[in-house]
């Protein structure tokens, strides 16, 4: 699945408890906006290496040990959403439409 400006509402996933597929981000501004029970886990967004293999954890601020979120630019690619120990997971990925 893209994401992109066309799709503000980007993508969400409910109630999981395993890392994701990797979906197509068209680039741009976007923000990782996660709900989830942690219980000492993690909840990350990842993008997917130049060598096409590897996944790379986007930054601290959509790096999570609790409730929140946090923006991000990065070019074309695929994103994925990487869960250590949490569960009950809800996540958004959404383009910042209109953003500069």
């Amino acid at each position: 699945m893209a994401i992109t400006a066309a799709a503000p509402n980007g993508i969400s996933f409910s109630n999981i408890s395993a890392t994701t597929a990797g979906v197509q981000w068209e680039g741009g501004k976007g923000t990782f906006i996660v709900h989830a029970t942690f219980g000492g886990g993690t909840v990350k967004l990842q993008y997917l290496s130049a060598d096409a293999t590897t996944w790379v954890d986007m930054g601290t601020d959509t790096t999570l040990t609790a409730d929140g979120g946090g923006n991000f630019e990065v070019g074309r690619c695929q994103l994925r959403v990487n869960i250590a120990t949490a569960t009950a997971v809800y996540a958004v990925i959404s383009p910042i439409v209109g953003a500069a």
